[in-house]
């Protein structure tokens, strides 16, 4: 699958609160909740020249309350035509610019757990750190086939991982590990786990480029560079007299 039809499959899978399309473009906002919800997927044609597209992504981040912000991938005419715009890479995201999106089509090894059509008890806690808002349990549990994978020890639960089955694709997303058990193969028998839930031959995640562990993981795993996206926005113009 080419980069901008995994692009839309991604984008299926981590449903916004709001979107609205421009063309080809998807502008989505969800309370400020990751960079994928509150940015316009700018790929393909938005129907208009991009310096206008880029003015309407303003106006609809405006109405939402977020920051104006385009997820572009990187090298493509689209990313070119941002920056003349006068757009530049959002160096402080706080997830990081530049994520790489990684496709396999390995199945996980190892031992499954359980994976609930339902988050469990203390699942998203877990993943966001504290009681969710309303725009991190809408993305969280929404979408065409959403599957949670968690691993309990001592009488709690330690990890935790999102799947959702988008056409013959399994999207995985926020595998997480209590910090006081990472490293005891915990991360790979969640993915194992929504590979057998899942039962696609398909496998797509989005990773920070600079989590070099979850990167060498998943290199482990058979996980191989489609792709990378970043993040532009509008430059600031300098202040002073």
């Amino acid at each position: 699958m080419d980069a901008r039809s995994l692009e839309a499959l991604c984008a299926d899978a981590w449903p916004p609160l709001v979107e609205k399309p421009l063309g080809d473009w998807r502008l989505r906002a969800c309370g400020g909740y990751t960079g994928r919800a509150n940015s316009a997927l700018a790929v393909g044609d938005p129907g208009i020249p991009v310096a206008q597209a880029l003015h309407t992504v303003a106006g609809f981040a405006e109405e939402q309350q977020i920051r104006p912000c385009v997820q572009v991938i990187v090298g493509s005419d689209t990313e070119a035509a941002v920056a003349a715009a006068g757009w530049s890479v959002n160096l402080a995201h706080p997830k990081g610019a530049e994520s790489s999106v990684l496709t396999s089509t390995r199945a996980v090894p190892g031992p499954a757990t359980e994976v609930a059509d339902t988050p469990p008890d203390g699942w998203l806690e877990l993943v966001v750190g504290g009681e969710p808002t309303p725009a991190q349990r809408h993305v969280l549990t929404s979408g065409p086939r959403v599957g949670f994978a968690s691993v309990h020890r001592d009488g709690r639960l330690v990890g935790a991982a999102r799947g959702c089955v988008v056409r013959d694709y399994l999207h995985v997303s926020v595998v997480e590990v209590a910090p006081e058990y990472r490293r005891q193969g915990l991360g790979s028998t969640l993915l194992a786990s929504l590979d057998k839930w899942a039962d696609t031959g398909h496998r797509v995640l989005q990773v920070a480029v600079h989590n070099e562990p979850a990167l060498a993981l998943y290199a482990t795993l058979g996980y191989t560079e489609s792709h990378r996206y970043r993040y532009w926005i509008p430059r600031v113009a300098p202040t002073g007299k």
